[in-house]
């Protein structure tokens, strides 16, 4: 099964949420601190408590980058232990030009095995093509953002009348040839989501932002709903895998996921 049929599959199976493992090796429970690999431990406890009914599971390349040759150990590992049934995001935020995107690419698709990546169309398409030419994949391009400094540029007005981010779905749209592309959306920014449906094109559509940082999940599963919109993943990190800080936190972890799937539903 490919990459693009593994998000669909689990989309007609319901299954929604995406398990963000942003695991920092300071806030894991203090009892996996004897293990060798403390942060590889903790991921595996996740992974086996939610494995069934998490949509995905999104890496954040930057809580791994930053323990060095062990955190890429550490990543590499907890990829390799979902297996190639799930699907799975290399969260990277990657876009550089041409021949560095190419090798961004590579490391993403064939040393880590990811299904997807997130990308920023920020140097524009030969800076993306690297990527998208992995027709099997799927890319997340940066849209509009939950954080407030998305104000800075993302919502800038262009000559035409459209904000930037508008800009950049258009281009999503003409850029998605091969079936290839996504979108990230961040949740804060429902207005938003719900005045660009018809740029959206039904485009897998990555949502970041529930829990920590503000998004209503229900407002949210509100208006997917109304518009018939089902090729979503919803993203939450901090809510899911830090839940509980005792040797139970993967039955908490599981809890969260299953009361989050039930909003859905």
């Amino acid at each position: 099964m490919n990459s693009k049929d593994k998000f669909f599959v689990k989309i007609k199976d319901g299954k929604h949420i995406c398990v963000g493992l942003d695991s920092d090796i300071k806030k894991i429970p203090k009892f996996l601190l004897k293990y060798p690999d403390p942060v590889y431990e903790f991921n595996k406890i996740i992974i086996d408590s939610t494995l069934d009914t998490a949509g995905a599971y999104k890496f954040n390349f930057a809580f791994y980058e930053s323990n060095g040759i062990q955190g890429l150990t550490s990543l590499k590992k907890s990829i390799g232990y979902i297996g190639n049934n799930n699907f799975i995001i290399a969260d990277a935020k990657r876009g550089d030009i041409g021949n560095t995107s190419r090798m961004y690419a590579l490391s993403i698709f064939e040393f880590f095995k990811a299904d997807a990546s997130t990308i920023n169309p920020y140097m524009g398409f030969d800076s993306l093509e690297p990527f998208l030419s992995f027709t099997e994949k799927i890319n997340f391009i940066l849209v509009l953002t939950s954080n407030p400094g998305s104000n800075d540029f993302q919502k800038l007005k262009t000559n035409n009348g459209l904000f930037l981010y508008q800009e950049i779905l258009n281009k999503i749209n003409s850029w998605n040839k091969e079936k290839n592309c996504g979108i990230v959306f961040g949740a804060t920014q429902l207005e938003e989501i719900a005045n660009n449906m018809d740029r959206l094109n039904n485009i897998p559509l990555l949502i970041p932002g529930i829990g920590a940082q503000g998004g209503d999940l229900q407002s949210l599963i509100k208006l997917l709903k109304q518009n018939n919109y089902r090729n979503f993943l919803i993203n939450s990190s901090r809510g899911i895998i830090y839940k509980d800080s005792t040797e139970l936190f993967g039955e908490a972890a599981r809890e969260e996921l299953l009361k989050l799937n039930n909003v859905i539903t």
